[in-house]
């Protein structure tokens, strides 16, 4: 057995044991930090050659381990923009220098350009909204995202391009019998216009719909709608589409114009009751005020304006890999792409693997302060044993030494 083994020995046991002290200090002191992942320090024997006269003293190496896929509690608060992911994937943020990174940390607040930022500055990435477009999954890239931006815009206003109207028309109803319905509308610059539904019955389970402008008495547009015994409408299409330009370019008496809008008509219907209108549905809105935003579980930024309507604007994008634990970690609460972590698949919460975004919440960190201590005080004990053997190979050097005198 060499002296000098035993006491490298020991020196390599008190590295191991401050390296794990040095990640419990770590855990303890981000143990409010919002998705803040526990670090651990792993051991591993170091084994040296020895032969049958001589028994060679190895060590011991550490390597760091971080719990990024488990996930902490979720606490609730008041911020809309505090956000929390209940179960698989990141946050994709943008660095000051250009540079995608994951998180778990979903403190947002709005900067001065209405940009969502965090606690350690980094900006919240998505895609703008799409009506109907599928969930976008990207491999090993970051194309196509853009800031999440709530920065109020003042008065806004959105022209309608597409409603609904249905209604039961009665079957008892005379050749040349006429109901009537309306529906308001808006122009490109928010001022309403009501469209008259004129039902006029041709025939049996035949009646012709046309949709005038009260204003100026035009015909925006006509459709025949068919029925069956039962009363179901047979026509198909059942849509409608309104010509705005009829009203001229632009309409008398203001510089806007109406937009061409699709009515679907599909429920219909004809039955042995009197004439029952369902409202109808429009798209657009008058001129309002932005007042604030919502963000459902699906990741979709919703502008919520002063008269109630809400606008989706954004879908906020989730990352994932296929060893979240091999991530590597970056200052900010934030992780980079490593070697063994995989390639980076962004998409949407709610499809595929990636867990529901939570409004209103956030991610706690995952560190117990119960363990943390534990494993303070066994390092502490790890530590002294560890030097008590190096003390030890020192007192027998120096005994060796005296042999001489």
């Amino acid at each position: 057995m060499s002296l000098y083994g035993t006491m490298r020995t020991g020196v390599s046991g008190m590295n191991a044991q401050a390296n794990r002290l040095s990640t419990v200090a770590e855990n303890i002191a981000n143990s409010s930090t919002t998705g803040y992942k526990r670090a651990s320090t792993e051991f591993s024997s170091m084994i040296l050659p020895s032969s049958n006269g001589s028994y060679n003293s190895g060590g011991v190496e550490t390597s760091v381990r971080y719990s990024i896929s488990d996930q902490g509690s979720t606490t609730y608060t008041t911020s809309a923009s505090d956000l929390a992911i209940d179960g698989d994937g990141f946050f994709i943020v943008q660095g000051a220098n250009g540079q995608e990174y994951l998180t778990r940390a979903g403190a947002f607040v709005q900067d001065d350009q209405g940009n969502l930022v965090n606690a350690a500055g980094f900006t919240l990435m998505g895609y703008e909204y799409e009506a109907g477009a599928d969930p976008t999954v990207v491999v090993n890239g970051f194309d196509g995202l853009t800031e999440v931006n709530l920065g109020s815009e003042g008065l806004t206003a959105a022209g309608s391009t597409a409603g609904a109207m249905g209604a039961n028309l009665p079957s008892g109803a005379a050749i040349g019998d006429v109901s009537t319905t309306s529906l308001i509308v808006y122009d490109t610059q928010g001022n309403t216009r009501i469209l008259d539904f004129n039902y006029e019955m041709l025939a049996a389970n035949q009646w012709e719909l046309d949709v005038v402008d009260r204003t100026t008495g035009t015909s925006l547009g006509t459709a025949t709608l068919d029925f069956d015994t039962s009363g179901a409408l047979t026509t198909s299409p059942a849509t409608l589409t309104l010509t705005g330009s009829l009203l001229g370019t632009p309409i008398t008496g203001s510089g806007a114009e109406l937009n061409n809008i699709t009515i679907d008509f599909s429920e219909t219907t004809q039955l042995g009751t009197s004439f029952t209108p369902d409202g109808g549905e429009i798209d657009g809105n008058a001129p309002s005020k932005v007042s604030g935003y919502q963000i459902d579980t699906d990741g979709v930024v919703y502008i919520k304006y002063a008269n109630g309507e809400l606008e989706p604007r954004y879908r906020i994008a989730l990352a994932n890999v296929q060893s979240p634990d091999k991530l590597v970690p970056e200052s900010g609460n934030v992780y980079s792409q490593g070697v063994d972590s995989g390639v980076i698949v962004t998409g949407f919460a709610g499809s595929g693997s990636f867990g529901e975004i939570l409004s209103g919440a956030l991610e706690s960190s995952n560190v117990d302060i119960a363990d943390e201590l534990t494993s303070m005080i066994e390092s502490q004990r790890n530590y002294t044993a560890n030097s008590k053997v190096f003390q030890t190979g020192s007192e027998l050097l120096e005994v060796l030494v005296n042999l001489k005198r």
